[in-house]
């Protein structure tokens, strides 16, 4: 450790440590611009000047290295007279626009200039004026003549999000930040940008003019979406969700979110919001009460249990939806006499279960993903589909790990790939096999099937032989392929052979979860392929949309006597009987359990628009009408405690509940369909609903891509 004084108190900081990490480390606060703690050092704004003691000049504390006795002084007269000449430097163009600034009331460079400018401008020249920019639905580039060109946006491209998309041409005065040839950000993390610049030139577009920052009260949250689990600030005004933002989490997201967590929050103030249940009757939807709905589905699911036997009833449920309304709705099911309830929407391989009571899961803390030396990653398009694991494993790889993928075709994750095995969705057993025999053939054990090993199988091989942290890593193709099970006992082997760690990335917020707490069909229960080709009387769709988010479509739902659609939507429309409106995350408690087994609740934020109910509570009422045993909890916490007793908030569930053990015979012959995965854009019903993001480049792709298929 090096020691320094600073303002007269010493601290300890390790060798390589800039100026700027010992303040942190003090708790002393030097005003800077360009500089944050997750991106390289600029020092470019000079706004952190500090007086170094034997130093000619004031130093930038972000970049001037510590060494054994140094001296700073962070409030002498030389170091406050530098910050407050950069200051003037820096307003000499700035426009005065800060009431109607969007970033006003949470701008860096407006709190600063309170401390460190003048009162009034020596600057009596006219100010320059930079022409505004169409960057994509997401970020706003309206008012660019507040840039004060601390680069973070170029720097959190390049590093973070692994694509330069913006940057700075010409220099001095006449320097803007662009994208060069009018393209637009279409990043999956584009978002952050606007968190990251200290003033207003970046902002959201979506959430524009639309309230001042002190307006806004601030709540946390867990995003819904894929299986990160990103901590979020929701904020909140006159009980309408106005902006979503980070919260900062290091062992979850970092200070990142993804954009589908930042802007599907537009969904929920939709026109295509449900707020009253309704019945289909003579063909026409009514609107009726909550009693009149709820006995409706209690009568009609009685009827069906007396004409065909429970075996007749079935739970389709989204793996998005919270951990209470998982549990209520395996009990609801359950204590019909039925075993048929599935959150597994889109799989091909049902026999691919974790053993009893434990779930499929990362194999290892997301965090540790940040320092993998080889990555193996079967069946996935990291980057839109899991887009803060793809920038973990991009930093890994910035400190020299080697990424591997075996996928269909090549697509491009903004990070060097080291080897690339592409074949068929059908023939990834085999190409996986090739691998396998590769391995074999390098460490002189027998591969557990025969194949056939080409010069990328043993490229591959001879990568995951290198290095110390490993990981092969399963995606959502993977888990969702035909040949789930022969992929993931493949993938045990060449894990034990080479000592990497095996696990999957997980598809949604609960896909851990629902495992946990078996949403999945009992003994003699139907799977949700089963369930959705005609095999069901009555069908109760939990958060699901069949035609979206199942493999199989809602054809087979036509046969059924009644179908109950439990959606913040209005959605369902031609295969449904009822439709019961249910909170969207947003205003309902709840808990959903993350790839690494990380449990995280959260409350609503706003109350539940128009005679919209928490789901858990329509569960527990229909419970109680159908006069099932267990459906007594008075709050969602106590739902949870009698399905997860003794794991507390924040914390990961114990190791034992958590498995990607397999025993499955491998099978190398070619599957018969190809794997049903979502696009980034299309995972659930939020971001689907959400304007902004069904703007954007990636949605444009997908639908293209969908529109040449039909």
């Amino acid at each position: 450790m090096v020691e320094i004084e600073l303002d007269g108190k010493k601290v300890e900081v390790p060798p390589g440590s800039m100026v700027m990490h010992a303040a942190e480390k003090a708790g002393t606060y030097i005003p800077h611009f360009c500089y944050h703690k997750k991106l390289s050092i600029a020092a470019n704004c000079r706004m952190c000047l500090v007086d170094v003691e034997k130093a000619p000049k004031p130093m930038p504390a972000c970049a001037t290295p510590v060494t054994q006795g140094m001296i700073v002084r962070t409030k002498s007269d030389k170091a406050i007279k530098a910050q407050q000449s950069v200051m003037e430097f820096l307003l000499i163009n700035h426009p005065l626009d800060c009431p109607i600034c969007d970033q006003g009331g949470e701008c860096q460079l407006q709190d600063l200039a309170v401390g460190y400018g003048g009162s009034g401008s020596r600057y009596e020249e006219e100010k320059r004026v930079v022409f505004h920019k169409d960057v994509g639905p997401l970020i706003s580039m309206e008012e660019m003549s507040r840039c004060i060109h601390c680069t973070r946006c170029v720097r959190f491209g390049q590093e973070v999000a692994g694509v330069m998309e913006l940057g700075m041409s010409h220099r001095g005065e006449h320097a803007e930040i662009e994208t060069f040839l009018g393209d637009t950000v279409d990043s999956e993390l584009s978002g952050n940008m606007i968190d990251i610049c200290p003033v207003g030139a970046l902002t959201s577009k979506p959430f524009r003019y639309s309230a001042r920052t002190w307006e806004l009260s601030r709540r946390k949250s867990v995003s819904p979406h894929d299986s990160t689990g990103a901590n979020l600030i929701v904020q909140v005004k006159n009980h309408k969700v106005m902006r979503v933002v980070p919260l900062e989490n290091e062992a979850v997201n970092e200070c990142w979110i993804a954009d589908r967590d930042r802007f599907s929050y537009e969904a929920v103030n939709s026109e295509e919001r449900l707020t009253s249940p309704m019945l289909k009757q003579d063909g026409e939807w009514k609107t009726v009460d909550w009693q009149t709905a709820l006995e409706y589905v209690a009568n009609g699911l009685r009827q069906v249990k007396t004409e065909h036997g429970a075996g007749a009833i079935g739970l389709l449920a989204s793996p998005h939806s919270t951990l209470e309304e998982l549990v209520l709705a395996g009990a609801l099911v359950r204590g019909l006499g039925s075993q048929n309830i599935d959150a597994r929407l889109r799989h091909a391989d049902f026999s691919n279960t974790a053993p009893a009571g434990a779930a499929r899961w990362l194999g290892m803390p997301v965090a540790a993903l940040s320092s993998l030396q080889r990555v193996l990653v079967i069946g996935s398009n990291l980057r839109k589909d899991h887009p803060l694991f793809a920038q973990r494993i991009r930093q890994a790889q910035r400190k020299g790990a080697q990424v591997n993928v075996l996928n269909v075709v090549a697509q491009d994750w903004a990070m060097p790939v080291k080897n690339t095995v592409l074949a068929d969705s059908s023939t990834w057993v085999a190409a996986l096999a090739g691998i396998a025999v590769a391995i074999g053939a390098e460490t002189g054990v027998a591969a557990p099937v025969g194949g056939h090993a080409t010069d990328a199988h043993r490229a591959v091989a001879k990568s995951l032989l290198g290095g110390e942290h490993k990981a092969i890593l399963l995606g959502n193709a993977a888990a969702h392929h035909a040949k789930a099970s022969s992929l993931l006992a493949l993938a045990n082997w060449i894990g034990q052979q080479t000592g990497a760690t095996v696990g999957y990335l997980t598809e949604a917020a609960n896909t851990v979860g629902a495992q946990l707490v078996k949403a999945m069909p009992g003994e003699g229960g139907l799977n949700a392929a089963q369930m959705l080709v005609g095999a069901l009387k009555a069908a109760i769709l939990l958060n699901t949309e069949p035609a979206e988010d199942t493999a199989v479509g809602a054809q087979g739902l036509a046969s059924a006597d009644m179908v109950v659609t439990l959606s913040p939507f209005r959605t369902n429309l031609d295969v449904s009987d009822v439709l019961l409106p249910i909170a969207p995350f947003t205003e309902t408690s709840g808990s959903f359990v993350n790839a690494e087994g990380r449990l995280q609740g959260f409350h609503a934020v706003v109350r539940p628009l128009g005679d919209t109910r928490p789901a858990w509570k329509v569960l527990r009422v229909l419970g109680n009408l159908l006069e099932l045993p267990g459906f007594d909890a008075d709050s969602s916490q106590a739902v949870l405690a009698s399905a997860l007793p003794g794991v507390a908030n924040g914390s990961v569930v114990d190791a034992t509940r958590l498995s990607n053990a397999s025993s499955a015979a491998i099978d190398t012959a070619p599957a018969e369909v190809a794997p049903c995965v979502a696009s980034i854009y299309q995972l659930d019903g939020l971001v689907r609903r959400s304007t902004a993001l069904q703007l954007t480049a990636d949605a444009r792709a997908a639908q293209a891509v969908e529109g040449a298929a039909a």
